[in-house]
């Protein structure tokens, strides 16, 4: 079960996230494959910057972000922090 606090602190920082388990979800649209890899992209290097990487899914116009700490087998500040960046980077997901 998500911890309270950080399901609350999820939902005031990260409007368009969806809490899924001990995951926490966003979904952002694009108008093409290659602006989907793009972003993808720019996150996986955002990842790697703070050693914390992501399960990322990229089709056709979509790229989804799940986040959680899989060495906590929980969701953590970690996956909160990282979340806000890409949410800053990417705007707040659509979806």
């Amino acid at each position: 079960m998500v911890d309270a606090g950080l399901a609350s602190r999820a939902r005031l920082e990260l409007p368009g996230w969806t809490l899924d388990g001990e995951e926490i979800v966003g979904r952002w649209r694009f108008p093409d494959f290659s602006s989907s890899l793009a972003a993808a992209v720019r996150v996986g290097g955002m990842a790697e910057r703070v050693d914390h990487h992501p399960e990322l899914r990229v089709a056709w116009g979509l790229l989804e972000v799940r986040l959680t700490t899989h060495k906590a087998k929980a969701l953590t500040g970690r996956d909160i922090d990282l979340a806000v960046a890409i949410q800053a980077a990417l705007q707040p997901p659509q979806g």
